[in-house]
């Protein structure tokens, strides 16, 4: 094999199809034994460990990544350091997932009988089904493969893509069964735009006290304007003694003056403002205002706390900094 173009091209696809045909037989798979390991981590009642050595130990490790970002809380154990103190990280309450494609590493082979004897059920994932590991386990799930992607059928490949998608599968099997929601996966991931999207409220990401652009319905359009310009939020709320937001003037109130001819300088803000104006409470989510905006067209809303009274402002770019949009 060269360095030519095709040559490359030829193994890339190769190695492609092959893991495809990997994948594609584990569809087989999904039987009784894979309903049993479910089973097992839906009754835990304490952590999915989840252990592997070498090219499994990192795909054991995206596997527990997964499933403790999706509703089944778990972790990984490297199996040499378990045979040195992290053994003691195990309880009886956990629900133990060993990975090993031979099913005979010597590693783990050391610490199986330690699991069994404290009671916590074992599911192994291998390439041998007739492996010690596979023997020993409560249950087994076949991830064998015809041939690995290697020309030289030695370096892990199409065998930790097939572990790997067992793995998901099994993530996603338990979170249905769990009923595991957007806003739990948000839960766990709040540095991420979706849990941007589904924990940020209103009141996090709108403009408050001093920030918030406000004249009385006494004001003049004249006032209103030094107001909006001092915010820089292109509107200014209007607003009765009490408090109470009776209207937004916005850049467009302004230019529908300009066009009817009104004097701007000695009007009053409340014979031209939008009566009422758009508006949200301040505990609702940060996208639903977003989601107002667009379907009203607008970019700026005043925000009302539970009494009605103005207590915030909020625009289109205030959104866009949150990450919101």
């Amino acid at each position: 094999m060269g360095t030519e173009a095709a040559d490359l091209i030829r193994a890339a696809t190769s190695v492609i199809r092959i893991e495809g045909d990997a994948v594609g037989a584990l569809q087989s798979r999904i039987n009784d034994d894979f309903v049993a390991a479910c089973r097992h981590m839906l009754a835990c009642s304490g952590r999915i460990v989840v252990i592997g050595m070498g090219k499994s130990g990192h795909i054991g490790g995206k596997i527990a990544a997964t499933l403790a970002s999706t509703g089944s809380p778990a972790f990984f154990v490297h199996p040499g350091e378990a045979s040195h103190g992290d053994l003691g990280m195990i309880t009886a309450q956990d629900v133990v997932l060993v990975l090993s494609n031979s099913g005979e590493t010597q590693e783990i082979a050391t610490i199986v009988p330690l699991i069994k004897r404290m009671g916590a059920p074992l599911i192994s994932m291998t390439g041998n089904a007739n492996s010690s590991l596979a023997r020993e386990a409560d249950v087994n799930l076949d991830v064998s493969v015809a041939k690995e992607a290697c020309p030289l059928d030695l370096a892990p490949t199409a065998s930790t893509t097939a572990a790997l998608v067992m793995g998901d599968a099994l993530a996603i099997a338990l979170l249905e069964a769990r009923g595991f929601t957007a806003e739990d996966f948000a839960m766990s991931h709040p540095g991420g735009s979706l849990g941007r999207r589904l924990l940020l409220h209103v009141y996090d990401v709108m403009h408050k006290g001093t920030q918030i652009p406000t004249v009385g319905v006494e004001a003049s359009v004249r006032d209103a304007l030094v107001e909006m310009t001092a915010k820089g939020l292109g509107m200014t709320a209007v607003v009765d003694d009490d408090g109470h937001a009776v209207g937004i003037f916005t850049d467009g109130d302004l230019r529908r003056c300009l066009d009817r001819g009104i004097d701007v300088r000695n009007a009053v803000v409340a014979d031209v403002m939008t009566p009422g104006g758009k508006r949200i409470t301040h505990e609702r989510l940060a996208v639903e205002a977003l989601n107002m905006m667009e379907n009203n067209k607008i970019n700026a809303l005043l925000v009302i706390d539970d009494s009605g009274r103005l207590c915030g402002a909020l625009n289109m770019h205030d959104l866009l900094r949150a990450g919101v949009m």
